[in-house]
C-alpha cells in the first residue's frame, strides 16, 4: 500500500511512502502520520492512495497519528483550494485547518480516576461509619469522579480503596471530556413566532436546503458563480436591520438543517463570541431535545478544551458549531447550512498565512458541499452586497426590528463647537452628558463606544519636541495610567511612564499626555457621576478567559449603569435596558490610510447604534463627531444603507477599487530598510514585466507600508488591482517561485485584502 503525503514542512511538494502492514487498517486520506525525511522524523497528513509511485524506493511511515482519520477529503479539497486562490504553499493550507491542540503527536485526551458501583445485588459488608457515608453517595450517583466523591463526602482516596476490596465498586481510569460550559445552566427555549419579513426569508432559505444536492464529483469549485442553482448550492444574503431577528431565522434554519440529518456551522466574528450568543443557541438546541451536542471553537477556549470540542465534531456527536473564522473547517458531516453572522467583519480575514477570509471560504466550502450559504448583515460589505445586485447572491431584505420596536434616535454633536464652549478638547459634549444624567435617573442603562484602549494616546514635551515612540515600531506610545506605563499597541514594547521629558538634554516637568482612550472615559465619568456604576471592556480589563462572561452578566442583571468598551460591545449584545448609547469619538476611523475608512465607519456607528432601544423604551444615540458632515456619519444618523451604498460605489467606480477590481497586496519585510526598499523596487519591476500588455490592470508602489515598521521590520507595499484575478494569482505564484529573494527580506501575498496597513 502506497501512500501520498504532504508534510507539515512549506516544500511545495508530496512524497510517496509505503504502508507497513500492521498499519494499513488504520490509513485513509486525512489520516496524520509520522514519516522518516532525511535523518528527521516528521509529521505529515495522507493527501492520496496512489496505485504506484515514480521511485522505485520507497521509505515506510511510521505511525499513524490517531484512531481516525483527522482530515475529511472534503476538508482537504478546501485547503487546496486554499492554497491556490491566497498564492500559499498547500503545507501551510493543510495546516491552518487543524487546531494546534488537535496536531499534536501525543494524545490530548485527559483521563480522571471515576468510581462505578458494579453491577447486581450483593450483601453489604460490615463497613465504618465513614466508608457508609462513601456507599450512600455511590448508592444515589452509581458513577461519579473520584475527586468530585471526595469533596462531598470529605473522605480520603484510602476509604474508598477499601470498599473497593470488598467487591462494591470499581475505580478506574476513563477520558474526561473538558466542557467550556460544563458549569453554566441553560434552560431549554423554543422557537419563537416570526413576522412576515423573517417568515419570508425563512421559507427561501428552507426550499434552497429541500433542494441542495452535492456538486458532481470532481466539479471545481468557485467564488464568483451564481450559485443559485439547487446543485450547487445556495448563497443568501440576509440583509436585516439591527434586532430585525436574524439569529431567530438562523435558529429555524438550522432546526431544519438537523432535521434533514445534516450538520451546521454557524461563524460570528471573534469579537461577537459572547456567552449570549453561545447560550442562547446551546438553549434551542438542548441535548435532550435533539440528540445533539452543540460544539463551540474560539481562542478564548483552552488547549484541551479545543481539542475535545473538535472531536465531539469529528465523532458525530457535535451537529453544531459556533465559532470564529477558523471553525469554518470544522469537519462536520454531512455539511447542510453554513451561516456567516456579521459577514462584513473584518476578523474574518486572517492575517497570517494563508491569508484567506472566512466569508469566502464558507461560501466555497458550502458549493463544494451542496450546503446553503446565509451571510447575515445589517450593513453588508460592499463586495457582498454588490453580488447580491448582481445575482450572484439572493438577497434576503428585513428592513423593519421585531414587535415593531423603532430604531434609535441619532443625534450627531458638533465637537469642534464643543470644543470651543469648553476651552479645549472635551470628552462628553453637554448634550450627552445631560443625556445620561436623565438615563441614570430612570434606572435605565448606558453604553459608551470608543475604539481606542488606554488613557492617553500620546507623550509630547513642548518644550524641545520629545515624542514618546516605540523603538521597534512606527507609532507612538499609548499611556496606560492603571499600569503607569507607556505601551505599543503593536509590539507591546513597554516603559515606565515619565514625569519629566526623558530628554536628556531636557528634562522638562511639563510634559503632555494627549488624546484620549477607553481608560480615561472610565476615570472621567467616575468624576462626573459618583454614584454610577461604571465598567470597562477592553483587551486590558478582560485578561482572564471568564472576565468576558462575569461583566456582561454584571450588565444583565443591572449591577452596572454604564458600560464602556471598544468594538467588542458593538455588536451581538441584546440588553433591553439599554436606552443610550454615546459613541465618543465617532471620526476616529475615518482618518486612516485606507478607501474602506468610510465604509468602516458607516458599519460600525450603525452596529454600535443599534445597541440602544431594543426593549419597550425607544433608543437615543449621540454620536460625537469633529467632522459631523462627513457622508458615513450623516448616513448612519438616518439609517440609510442604500443611500451610503450608492454614493459609495460611484466613488469605488470612479477610482476602480472593489467591488469593481480586486487587490494584490504585496508586503516585502527585513530588519534592514534599504535591502527592503531595494527588493521592493525588484519586485515592482517583476511585476511590471509579468503583467506587460495586460488591460485593466493598475499598480502602485513601491511605497513604504501605512504602519512603515512592526516588531523590527521595515515594511513596504507593492499593490495590484486587476479585473483579472484568476490570470494574476497563477501568474504571480508562477514569478514568486522563480525568485531568489535575500535571506533576510520576506515577500507575502494578500489577495482580497482588508487592511491596507
Amino acid at each position: 500500500m502506497i501512500v501520498r503525503v504532504t508534510l507539515e514542512i512549506a516544500l511545495r511538494r508530496e512524497f510517496d511512502y509505503v504502508v507497513p502492514e500492521e498499519l494499513r487498517a488504520n490509513v485513509e486520506v486525512g489520516t496524520r502520520v509520522k514519516v522518516p525525511f532525511g535523518s528527521r522524523q516528521v509529521l505529515g497528513v495522507v493527501t492520496a492512495l496512489p496505485e504506484s509511485s515514480t521511485r522505485a524506493q520507497l521509505r515506510s511511515i511510521l505511525k499513524v497519528i490517531g484512531k481516525q482519520s483527522q482530515i475529511t477529503p472534503k476538508v482537504l479539497q478546501l485547503a487546496r483550494w486554499i492554497a491556490g486562490y491566497y498564492c500559499c504553499a498547500v503545507e501551510l493550507a493543510i495546516k491552518s485547518v487543524l487546531p494546534d491542540a488537535v496536531r499534536q503527536e501525543k494524545d490530548g485526551w485527559r483521563e480522571r480516576l471515576f468510581v462505578r458501583v458494579q453491577p447486581g445485588s450483593r450483601e453489604l459488608p460490615k463497613l465504618t461509619r465513614r466508608q457508609l457515608d462513601v456507599w450512600h453517595v455511590l448508592e444515589e450517583r452509581r458513577e461519579i469522579a473520584l475527586q468530585e466523591l471526595l469533596e462531598i463526602t470529605g473522605a480520603t482516596a484510602e476509604v474508598v480503596r477499601r470498599i473497593e476490596s470488598h467487591g462494591l465498586i470499581e475505580i478506574a481510569p476513563r477520558v474526561s471530556e473538558r466542557d467550556p460550559y460544563a458549569n453554566e445552566t441553560i434552560l431549554p427555549t423554543l422557537p419563537l413566532a416570526l413576522n412576515p419579513e423573517q417568515s419570508a426569508a425563512l421559507v427561501r432559505i428552507t426550499k434552497a436546503l429541500n433542494s441542495a444536492q452535492p456538486p458532481a464529483p470532481g466539479a471545481a469549485p468557485s467564488l464568483g458563480s451564481a450559485g443559485r442553482d439547487p446543485g450547487d448550492g445556495a448563497v443568501f444574503l440576509l440583509h436585516g436591520v439591527t434586532g430585525s431577528g436574524k439569529t431567530e431565522v438562523y435558529l429555524q434554519a438550522i432546526e431544519h438543517t438537523l432535521s434533514q440529518g445534516r450538520g451546521a456551522i454557524v461563524l460570528v466574528p471573534e469579537i461577537s463570541l459572547t456567552p449570549q450568543t453561545v447560550e442562547r443557541f446551546k438553549a434551542r438546541f438542548s441535548q435532550s431535545r435533539h440528540q445533539t451536542l452543540v460544539a463551540v471553537l474560539h481562542s478564548r477556549l483552552s488547549s484541551g478544551e479545543r481539542h475535545d470540542e473538535w472531536h465531539k465534531i469529528r465523532q458525530g456527536r457535535a451537529r453544531i458549531v459556533i465559532g470564529a473564522r477558523s471553525a469554518i473547517f470544522a469537519p462536520v458531516d454531512p455539511l447542510g447550512l453554513v451561516i456567516v453572522d456579521e459577514e462584513h467583519e473584518h476578523s474574518y480575514k486572517q492575517e497570517e498565512t494563508p491569508r484567506y477570509h472566512a466569508r469566502d471560504v464558507a461560501v466555497v466550502r458550502g458549493r463544494m458541499e451542496g450546503a446553503v450559504i446565509v451571510l447575515g448583515s445589517a450593513t453588508p460589505s460592499m463586495e457582498s452586497y454588490a453580488n447580491a445586485k448582481k445575482g450572484k447572491y439572493a438577497l434576503l431584505e428585513m428592513p423593519t426590528r421585531v414587535d415593531d420596536q423603532k430604531l434609535p434616535l441619532v443625534r450627531v454633536v458638533d465637537m469642534r463647537n464643543e470644543a470651543r464652549k469648553q476651552k479645549g478638547p472635551p470628552i462628553f459634549s453637554g448634550q450627552l452628558k445631560e443625556a445620561i444624567h436623565q438615563r441614570l435617573e430612570k434606572k435605565e442603562q448606558v453604553m459608551l463606544f470608543l475604539n481606542r484602549r488606554g488613557y492617553s494616546t500620546s507623550l509630547q514635551c513642548p518644550k524641545c519636541g520629545y515624542v514618546a515612540g516605540c523603538p521597534d515600531c512606527s507609532i507612538s506610545l499609548t499611556f496606560h495610567r492603571a499600569e503607569g506605563v507607556l505601551r505599543c499597541h503593536i509590539c507591546s514594547h513597554h516603559t515606565p511612564a515619565p514625569t519629566v521629558c526623558p530628554e536628556p538634554r531636557c528634562k522638562n516637568p511639563g510634559i503632555r499626555y494627549s488624546g484620549l482612550g477607553t481608560e480615561k472615559v472610565e476615570d472621567t465619568l467616575h468624576k462626573l457621576f459618583p454614584t454610577a456604576r461604571v465598567a470597562r471592556m477592553d483587551s486590558d480589563t478582560l485578561q482572564r478567559k471568564d472576565d468576558y462572561r462575569r461583566v456582561l452578566g454584571d450588565f444583565k442583571t443591572g449591577k452596572i449603569d454604564i458600560l464602556v468598551g471598544t468594538q467588542m460591545i458593538a455588536k451581538g449584545l441584546h440588553f433591553p435596558n439599554v436606552t443610550l448609547v454615546g459613541i465618543v469619538h465617532a471620526d476616529l476611523s475615518l482618518h486612516i490610510p485606507d478607501f474602506r475608512a468610510s465604509e468602516r465607519t458607516f458599519q460600525l456607528l450603525t452596529q454600535v447604534s443599534g445597541r440602544a432601544g431594543r426593549g419597550d423604551v425607544e433608543g437615543e444615540v449621540f454620536v460625537q463627531a469633529f467632522t459631523p458632515f462627513h457622508p458615513a456619519i450623516q448616513y448612519a444618523r438616518k439609517h440609510d444603507f442604500q443611500g451610503f451604498y450608492d454614493l459609495e460605489l460611484e466613488y469605488r467606480e470612479q477610482l476602480q477599487y472593489p467591488p469593481f477590481s480586486r487587490i494584490a497586496l504585496l508586503t516585502l519585510e527585513g530588519r534592514n530598510e534599504e535591502k527592503v526598499a531595494f527588493a521592493a523596487e525588484h519586485l515592482r519591476k517583476g511585476v511590471d514585466a509579468c503583467v506587460a500588455g495586460w488591460k485593466g490592470v493598475i499598480l502602485a508602489g513601491p511605497a513604504p507600508a501605512p504602519l512603515a515598521k512592526a516588531e523590527t521590520f521595515y515594511r513596504y507595499h507593492v499593490m495590484i488591482r486587476s479585473h483579472q484575478m484568476p490570470k494574476l494569482r497563477a501568474r504571480l505564484a508562477e514569478y514568486l517561485a522563480e525568485q531568489q529573494w535575500p535571506d533576510d527580506v520576506r515577500v507575502t501575498v494578500d489577495i482580497d485584502p482588508v487592511n491596507l496597513s
